[in-house]
């Protein structure tokens, strides 16, 4: 499979590196443990989304900008949540937001949560990304598609989030054909209600699909009554420990 040929740290024997990528936590007041161990040194992550308030909120939050110095300084990548309402969104707003999140947050870049997946979509998501990119031109574009979307997307993004849902589900799913055509630094899978025991698979699931940067947890979204990805995962200290050391069973 073209996706397996790395041999850098944090790979398993199909030989592609991972990353975490946070989707956002609950609020810094709220969960503010959590994302002070987002900071310690060693963590794999590949970057951390900072959702204030479905966006960046109406004025600049000072448990957030806490929250968003403490992983600069740690080198953590911190991205802007931008809500692009499956392609509703009104450009005017989706950069309204973007300029906020600059502007008080300094953050390194956006996730497009929601963002469309059709062929038709792809116009105005590109220039959306067009701009973001004049204004910040070193931005870490993810679109978060959430499943695999036209092939199109991959030639204006640096990341897609190419799976989010549930473990049953990602059991036995599988990738896109095009997506082998580029390196897993390009996908990302975000996969709730993993139990400890499989833990190892999940790993093992997104690295043969070629995703460099996953985040999984144990937590459930309870038939889309709570946010799966607002806390952090029980068994946090051993995907950090198999992440980082490129363990395998």
């Amino acid at each position: 499979m073209p996706h397996l040929t790395s041999t850098t740290a944090g790979t398993t024997g199909t030989g592609v590196r991972t990353g975490l990528g946070i989707p956002g936590f609950a609020h810094p007041l709220v969960a503010p443990a959590q994302w002070a161990d987002l900071a310690r040194p060693g963590t794999p992550l590949d970057w951390v989304v900072l959702n204030v308030a479905a966006g960046p909120g109406s004025r600049p939050d000072p448990h957030c900008l806490e929250a968003a110095g403490r992983l600069r300084n740690a080198g953590v990548r911190v991205l802007g949540h931008l809500d692009l309402a499956h392609g509703v969104r009104p450009f005017g707003d989706l950069l309204s937001d973007a300029h906020r999140h600059l502007e008080w947050y300094r953050v390194d870049g956006f996730l497009f949560d929601r963002c469309p997946t059709g062929r038709g979509a792809l116009p105005e998501v590109r220039r959306a990304i067009t701009t973001l990119r004049a204004i910040s031109d070193t931005a870490h574009i993810v679109l978060g598609h959430g499943s695999h979307p036209h092939p199109g997307y991959a030639e204006n993004a640096d990341q897609l989030v190419t799976f989010s849902g549930a473990w049953p589900d990602y059991r036995f799913s599988q990738a896109a054909e095009w997506t082998a055509d580029y390196p897993p630094d390009r996908f990302c899978h975000f996969v709730h209600g993993v139990p400890r025991g499989h833990l190892e698979e999940a790993l093992r699931i997104a690295r043969w699909q070629g995703a460099g940067t996953v985040y999984l947890t144990d937590r459930t979204a309870h038939g889309g009554r709570v946010d799966p990805w607002e806390t952090m995962p029980g068994y946090w200290d051993e995907i950090v420990s198999r992440i980082g050391t490129g363990v395998s069973e």
